[in-house]
């Protein structure tokens, strides 16, 4: 019914896809003509094993769980909300489970994990305008603005970009940002379905917006890098189709952080050439390690030197 090929086991509630092997598409990837996470050299020197596979490569695991759910509404009006809580390296096998509600049936909670057991990511899915509110809204929801900001000093909350046109076909890369095509992807992804020839996969609706990221970036200080912490994509009028033109806007909403980290909140907003209202929207939080950029003990200082002495 789905079109995909994936064996589901359903226990009670509890839907399980099979362990996957995804793979990991981004090692030559530049970010403001810096190497990023996903590059072996700079994630070992940041204590990672090695280059970390992409967050949204996990979202294709859960399509075939969201289809068997809610069939094609998920295609039209599907939302997947995740909080990354393990990076998953190139060998390493995942798999992906969903728990539907019996009180909320357009409403299910996601989680990802290793053969270890180790909990890869947890968050939610839903279908329709008039689902729960996401795992990622209410988390948000109950974060503090962050205090003191270094490496997002310089970009406040309603720094918002111009629309910018993008768009995917089969055959081209999408830039320093994502050095690969959908060919490219459609070859591994860890569920294909003949739809993808047509409609863009989940997890490639993140490649289409973040794409532009590079045309109009946020004046996060650097050299650093930054990994994504959370992220959710939700469709308002899908499918999303292969070889169509969208207009984006890239929106910072919040500011937060923790020990190790800066972090922009930037919610996506994915039109038609001309449209009032998003087809889709994804919310991303661009977490920035602070141990990565050489100056922060100093920029710090410079910043805010008395309220630190003090």
């Amino acid at each position: 019914m789905t079109g995909f090929a994936t064996q589901i086991v359903r226990e009670g509630d509890t839907l399980t896809g099979p362990y996957r092997h995804p793979r990991q598409m981004l090692g030559a990837q530049s970010v403001s003509g810096s190497a990023s996470i996903h590059d072996d050299g700079t994630a070992q020197k940041l204590g990672f094993s090695g280059g970390t596979i992409e967050g949204p490569t996990h979202f294709s695991q859960f399509e075939p769980l969201a289809e068997a759910l809610w069939g094609d509404d998920w295609r039209r009006t599907g939302c997947i909300s995740a909080h990354y809580r393990a990076p998953v390296f190139e060998g390493e096998a995942v798999r992906a489970l969903a728990t539907a509600d019996d009180e909320r049936p357009d409403y299910a909670a996601i989680r990802m994990e290793k053969e270890d057991g180790t909990e890869v990511l947890t968050g939610s899915m839903s279908v329709g305008p008039d689902a729960p509110l996401s795992f990622l809204r209410a988390r948000l929801a109950k974060l503090e603005p962050l205090a003191d900001p270094v490496l997002v000093a310089d970009v406040p909350v309603g720094t918002r970009t111009s629309r910018i046109a993008v768009t995917m076909d089969r055959n081209t890369r999408m830039g320093d940002l994502y050095p690969f095509s959908l060919v490219d992807k459609l070859q591994v992804i860890t569920e294909p379905n003949a739809r993808f020839e047509r409609e863009l996969p989940i997890e490639m609706i993140s490649v289409l917006a973040n794409s532009t990221a590079d045309r109009e970036p946020f004046a996060v200080r650097r050299p650093s890098v930054g990994l994504f912490a959370d992220q959710e994509i939700s469709l308002r009028d899908g499918p999303l189709l292969v070889a169509e033109t969208y207009e984006i806007i890239r929106e910072v909403i919040a500011r937060t952080g923790s020990r190790k980290t800066e972090s922009l909140w930037v919610e996506y907003r994915i039109f038609r050439p001309a449209g009032q209202r998003p087809v889709a929207t994804m919310l991303l939080n661009l977490a920035s390690l602070k141990a990565s950029y050489p100056d922060y003990e100093e920029d710090a200082r410079a910043l805010y030197g008395e309220k630190l002495d003090g």
